[in-house]
């Protein structure tokens, strides 16, 4: 009885953990990790996401490129420091993450 109590506890943090990142790109980003070496308006190790979003502005794939770039890293697009691949996202956490990169204002 204890231990399917405790399951049930983890299966409900677990899911709740998951809607919460699903529908949130700067959570998403936060726990992924990306906000080591990226910032919304300075360039830290990587490109500042304003410096992204002015890159794409207009680019009807942009969505697209970004998902791949953070799902398999890049090398060169932004200098010398490549970035690694972060395979282990699901797809709709990406395309948010993307997407709230892309939207990112002044």
């Amino acid at each position: 009885m204890k231990t399917s109590l405790h399951l049930m506890a983890l299966a409900i943090g677990i899911g709740a953990t998951g809607l919460a990142q699903a529908s949130d790109g700067e959570t998403l980003l936060k726990d992924s990790g990306c906000l080591s070496c990226h910032a919304k308006a300075e360039k830290i190790v990587g490109p500042a996401f304003l410096a992204i979003a002015d890159k794409y502005r207009g680019d009807k794939d942009a969505v697209a490129s970004l998902v791949q770039s953070i799902q398999n890293g890049s090398k060169g697009k932004w200098g010398r420091i490549p970035m690694p691949g972060h395979s282990s996202i699901s797809q709709d956490d990406l395309k948010t993450m993307a997407r709230h990169i892309l939207a990112t204002k002044p």
